[in-house]
């Protein structure tokens, strides 16, 4: 065959790995090095642009999901947990799946439908999940729900979605980057005391003080904090009267959580788990079950609190004693899994 019928040369990247995102043509067209995701994935690591979903056998176990169901993914993501459900539901199931990510949700649409799940066996929704009333409209009353309240592991690797501190990009954090404002638009407006209270309420973090008074302090002197690199090094100079020993590891810490209490407030993410917790016994069949997945301690305690108020005055038959962890195999393999919390609920 000739060169020109083969086509161009795909573009390689220097060096044995590659250092930007977009070069990881392997890693995100992972279909096509199979070997290669295996090895990544045995070393404990996720490939860039993909995603492992979590709980995936105490999910299954405890939803039991029956050929001719009708239910609800309503956090698509990657679409692992929805794929383990489509093949339980033939003949005649049906099961929706929702997700606000614009960028993500046409490409786990395209991989479950070449995986041969059709319209006849999955309706994907562009919808944030506390709109779960307006799907039941078109689905009927549900036999099982899943809600797995994470970040995917695409949004978090990928740097255009600011959600990592470790890697240069904008420090935008929005699930869906076409509506509402930003991170980096929101410290450009929000009051000292609104940015304490958002970085203690949504992740405990202890030195909230100090660095909000060193984020302020970076635009009073007109220095906008517009990416990830600009919020990590702002933090790092708020702590340096940490201890040597410690600072290192605390500066980590105080990232992770400041980054994650951001997405939080940009996304408003408490406040539409409240909204779906409070419509979800309204779209379910009897005997349904409910499965939500968290990684955070203030939603799960709003699933807690909701899944035993609602227990108490007999809309759920039954509700998990305590929350269910990943095994220890899954975290040794996915680091990723050791935050998650599984709670579950039956309606009466």
């Amino acid at each position: 065959m000739s060169d020109e019928a083969k086509g161009p040369r795909r573009v390689r990247y220097n060096g044995t790995h590659p250092k930007t995102f977009k070069d990881k043509y392997k890693e995100l067209n992972p279909e096509n090095y199979l070997e290669d995701v295996e090895k990544i994935m045995q070393q404990g690591k996720t490939p860039a642009g993909m995603h492992r979903s979590i709980c995936v056998t105490e999910i299954m176990e405890f939803l039991k999901v029956v050929p001719g169901q009708v239910g609800l993914d309503a956090t698509l993501g990657y679409g692992g947990h929805s794929l383990e459900i489509l093949k339980c539901l033939p003949p005649h199931g049906m099961l929706y799946a929702m997700d606000v990510d614009p960028f993500e949700l046409p490409r786990t649409e395209a991989r479950l439908l070449a995986l041969g799940f059709g319209e006849k066996e999955i309706v994907f929704k562009k919808m944030n999940f506390s709109e779960i009333d307006k799907v039941a409209l078109e689905s009927g009353p549900l036999d099982f729900v899943l809600a797995d309240l994470g970040v995917s592991s695409m949004q978090i690797d990928n740097p255009e979605r600011g959600f990592s501190f470790k890697i240069d990009g904008p420090l935008d954090l929005r699930l869906n980057p076409t509506t509402g404002k930003s991170a980096a638009a929101l410290l450009k407006i929000i009051a000292p005391r609104k940015l304490a209270e958002v970085l203690y309420e949504n992740s405990d973090e202890p030195h909230y003080e100090v660095i909000t008074l060193a984020i302020m302090a970076k635009i009073a002197e007109g220095i906008a904090i517009t990416t990830t690199t600009h919020l990590r090094e702002t933090i790092t100079e708020a702590l340096v009267y940490l201890p040597e020993a410690t600072r290192k590891e605390e500066i980590k810490k105080s990232c992770q959580r400041c980054f994650q209490a951001l997405r939080i407030e940009v996304n408003n993410e408490f406040g539409v788990l409240d909204s779906f917790l409070e419509k979800l016994p309204y779209v379910l069949a009897p005997n349904a079950r409910v499965a939500i997945l968290s990684f955070h301690s203030g939603e799960d305690r709003r699933v807690k609190k909701s899944f035993q108020s609602l227990s108490r005055a007999g809309i759920y038959s039954e509700v998990a004693p305590d929350i269910i962890r990943a095994s220890a195999d899954e975290c040794y393999t996915n680091p990723r899994a050791r935050s998650a919390k599984l709670r579950w609920a039956i309606k009466s």
